[in-house]
């Protein structure tokens, strides 16, 4: 047992702490002075020791705090909530949570501190209970936190685990609260509200800042939000412009930055790869773990992937692939195969998608990925086969389609027949939705009316009639089937046709048989009546003498003047001239070779003149030389014009103007 220490000792120190407790100052390093005396007096102050701790936290020195209390298990028992604080702080939240779920009897704070450790390791549904039952049974000044940390809750659980939430409707007395709404809504498709909620967010944001707040900072958050929503609507050059303006502040939160910057380059794809390269650094920065969500991480992670696949880095992108194994595997084999298909590698994607389809429970976008690579090679018939293996889902209009289409472009009729009644026996049998049955019934029915199979058409035909009477349409096409192999049948069914003047409405059909074409069916039902000039084109009853137009007299077509009537007139006489049997060219005269070639005032050998005869030699010449071989060619001085001469010419290229001017 420890021994008492002098009373004097103790009282001014525990004064000391009252006057700091008092004054709220427990960021003063004298604290930590003052509590080690008192624990160096006696080790056992369970008070002095908590003091110490508190002050600690105070101070941010959470590490610290955590080594005192490992230090010191026998005074650490009533200080499981700061231990967890710390923990909580220190990123150390998986420990934080098991030191809260050994506290016996929690009270608010721990619940307080419970549902911030949960919502961090993403256990939303038992985080929402937390906070339900703390708003319900608790009534204080941190009423408004809480209803703000349950609308973020409400919102994650819509964003990332897609399951849906009731809006609690709480009071938006904060731009938080707001802000959530709006991410709630963004969550269930309501991306025209979502606007209008962040729109109201960002003025309440406006109101409530002061003076020495960053405003930049404070909106980063709203207009990065904005912009998701807007990308998700299409509109990706609003959505570019407001993460643009969020990177280009720089806040200082690195989770809001490198969302912000991932956005763009997933905005830029392959294009704008210099600019990507610059945003990809935000994604990669230390830290970042803790402040974005285990969804955001991994959409960073294969970000990053496709950017190096674009770019052409593959060991990069291999690497990358590598730290995400155990992830989604779905989107890492699709990666996989479209990097060995950028490495010309086409046969080792093959094999890798199909790998995965046969060991793993691969979903439907790994095997239309398959497909897809087999058309892109020209292999149809392996795509076709993929398809019909998707089990329930190659029944999906979609699918059929597809099937139908690449069928009959291979000209296989019959497979293509089989894949129609295929899917519509599973939607009879499996009880699928009508409307997708009656969009295939109708589909088949009209391939099989173009492929000449109307007996077998008008199966589907009395199906569909069965599922709606009164459809003329469908009993027009019954009709039009029968009377290819039985005109009885048709007969009897042309007996249930609703009259022609019930069909045609307030048609008038004297009117629409001398109606020209100018005049729509549309403008007759609105009352539109024929003009005078058409009716009379048309046959029908003329306009007044007044309101006719005088026709012009034609004029007698003017003959030439020797014009022969006994004359057979040339045959080719309407076709042009040069396609005439008796059109010749005109024979064009070559120009001397060498004429105004070569530089100003020179000229070749071959037109170089000389009154001499060819035998003669050339002024300046070996007089000894053959006269019969060609002398070597020499380049001439430049020809001079005389001035005389060239004043002539120039008088004679002027003419005369008239009128004196």
């Amino acid at each position: 047992m420890a021994a008492k220490q002098p009373k004097d000792k103790i009282t001014p120190l525990y004064t000391e702490l009252n006057r700091y407790k008092l004054n709220e100052d427990f960021s003063n390093p004298r604290i930590i002075a003052v509590t080690s005396k008192l624990l160096k007096l006696n080790r056992e102050d369970a008070v002095a020791f908590k003091c110490k701790i508190v002050c600690l936290i105070h101070q941010s020195d959470f590490a610290l705090a955590i080594k005192e209390i490992a230090n010191n298990p026998n005074l650490a028992s009533d200080l499981m909530f700061e231990k967890a604080y710390c923990q909580y702080r220190l990123n150390k939240v998986p420990e934080s949570l098991k030191t809260l779920r050994n506290i016996t009897e929690p009270d608010d704070k721990v619940k307080e501190l419970l549902g911030q450790v949960l919502y961090r390791l993403e256990e939303y549904s038992e985080c929402l209970d937390i906070y339900k039952d703390l708003i319900k049974n608790s009534s204080d000044d941190f009423d408004e936190e809480r209803g703000t940390n349950l609308s973020a809750v409400l919102a994650a659980l819509q964003l990332w685990n897609a399951q849906e939430s009731e809006d609690p409707g709480l009071s938006e007395e904060n731009y938080e609260l707001s802000f959530n709404k709006a991410s709630l809504l963004a969550g269930k498709g309501k991306f025209k509200e979502a606007l209008e909620e962040l729109d109201h967010a960002e003025e309440l944001c406006k109101e409530g800042l002061d003076e020495e707040d960053d405003e930049e900072a404070e909106l980063g958050i709203i207009r990065v939000q904005r912009g998701y929503v807007l990308q998700l609507m299409g509109k990706t050059d609003k959505a570019m412009a407001l993460y643009n303006q969020v990177v280009k502040a720089r806040p200082s939160d690195i989770g809001l930055l490198a969302v912000a910057s991932n956005n763009i380059i997933s905005l830029n794809k392959d294009q704008n790869v210099f600019d990507s390269k610059k945003k990809i650094r935000a994604t990669q920065v230390a830290g970042l773990e803790n402040k974005v969500t285990k969804h955001q991480q991994n959409t960073l992670s294969y970000n990053r992937c496709l950017f190096y696949l674009y770019t052409n880095q593959f060991e990069n992108c291999r690497k990358q692939l590598k730290k995400l194994k155990g992830e989604d595997g779905d989107t890492l084999v699709m990666i996989e195969a479209a990097l060995f298909t950028r490495e010309k590698r086409i046969e080792k994607a093959f094999e890798t998608l199909q790998d995965y389809i046969s060991k793993e429970n691969a979903s439907i976008r790994v095997k239309l990925s398959l497909a897809q690579l087999f058309l892109s090679q020209g292999h149809v018939n392996k795509a076709c086969d993929v398809l019909q293996a998707l089990g329930d889902d190659q029944y999906a209009p979609g699918v059929v389609s597809t099937l139908v289409a690449l069928y009959t472009n291979m000209d296989d009729v019959d497979s293509a027949l089989k894949v129609l009644d295929g899917a519509v026996s599973w939607y009879k049998t499996q009880g699928g939705p009508q409307k997708d049955l009656n969009t295939l019934l109708r589909e088949s029915t009209d391939f099989k009316m173009r492929h000449g199979q109307s007996q077998a058409a008008t199966t589907l035909l009395e199906d569909l009639r069965k599922a709606n009477p009164d459809d003329i349409k469908t009993l027009a096409q019954l009709i039009s089937a029968y009377s290819k192999f039985d005109p009885k049948r048709a007969q009897e069914l042309s007996q249930e046709l609703p009259p022609v003047k019930e069909l045609s409405g307030n048609i008038d059909v004297d009117a629409l048989e001398t109606t020209p074409l100018s005049v729509t069916t549309r403008q007759l039902k609105k009352g539109a009546t024929v003009p005078a000039t058409e009716e009379k084109a048309t046959g029908g009853p003329a306009a007044p003498e007044t309101e006719q137009k005088k026709r012009k007299k034609k004029r007698k077509a003017k003959l030439p003047k020797n014009y022969d009537p006994s004359a057979t007139p040339d045959p080719e006489r309407w076709q042009p001239m040069r396609e005439r049997a008796a059109f010749r060219t005109r024979k064009r005269y070559k120009k001397q070779t060498g004429v105004g070639k070569g530089t100003q005032g020179a000229t070749s050998g071959a037109s170089e003149m000389d009154a001499s005869g060819p035998g003669s030699p050339k002024p300046g010449s070996n007089s000894s030389s053959n006269p019969a071989s060609p002398a070597p060619s020499k380049q001439q001085a430049p020809r001079q014009q005389k001035p005389a001469q060239a004043a002539a010419r120039k008088k004679q290229s002027k003419k005369k103007k008239k009128g004196g001017w």
